[in-house]
């Protein structure tokens, strides 16, 4: 299994990691912010020479709460972290969190292949999907809400069933799955997920995603 991303290919027979690059001034954890060109250099260099395999770039942060960004000033945010990727780190692959279509064509246009990231699954805007399939790179759908906690997992199996089919009928090639650890879920029921990942997604044939940095799940259990 692997990941085409432009002339980029990742493979996927073991586990990769995927670094975070936050180009907001609000993003959940205060110490992954980097909104100058110095200190986005070296969070990106420091999570390539650490093995991280595809960096992630947001430019609009999903804490509750935040504060609402323009499209203009979300794609600024972005150029200003993929300028320096493209530059120096050109073999690395970039995934884009956005919900925007227009965000992420003219990120796609401007930079080359990336790896769509969209949190609401093509929901806030069902256009992306079409951007992703016209460019041809990955999507990845994460499952936001959760609403049957009796039966989380086999929500989250429905839910991706049909994400899944919309997004084909979409013409999206290459989909990786996240289950949204931390989304409207509490400590008990991620550990839950976490431990049933394999179970719950093997089956589909996909590649799945742990997002699960520095989410609530871990300093709450560790008090720290």
């Amino acid at each position: 299994m692997k990941l085409t991303v432009g002339k980029i290919e990742i493979s996927l027979e073991n586990p990769v990691v995927m670094a975070i690059v936050n180009v907001t001034p609000d993003s959940f954890f205060s110490g992954s912010r980097t909104q100058e060109a110095d200190a986005i250099e070296r969070r990106v260099r420091q999570a390539v020479s650490e093995g991280a395999a595809i960096l992630d770039v947001g430019g609009y942060s999903s804490r509750p709460g935040a504060d609402d960004v323009s499209p203009r000033e979300e794609f600024r945010r972005l150029a200003s972290a993929l300028e320096i990727i493209r530059k120096k780190f050109p073999d690395t692959a970039v995934s884009i969190d956005t919900f925007r279509a227009g965000v992420m064509e003219k990120t796609l246009e401007n930079f080359g292949p990336c790896i769509v990231n969209d949190i609401t699954g093509a929901e806030a805007e069902p256009e992306i999907a079409g951007v992703a399939a016209r460019y041809r790179v990955p999507f990845i759908a994460m499952h936001m809400r959760g609403t049957h906690y009796d039966d989380l997992i086999g929500e989250i199996r429905g839910y991706f069933a049909a994400k899944t089919e919309t997004l084909r009928s979409a013409g999206v090639e290459q989909i990786v799955l996240d289950p949204g650890f931390g989304f409207s879920k509490t400590v008990d029921q991620n550990f839950m997920l976490l431990g049933r990942m394999g179970e719950t997604f093997r089956d589909t044939g996909l590649p799945f995603l742990a997002g699960i940095s520095r989410k609530s799940m871990i300093y709450r259990t560790l008090d720290t």
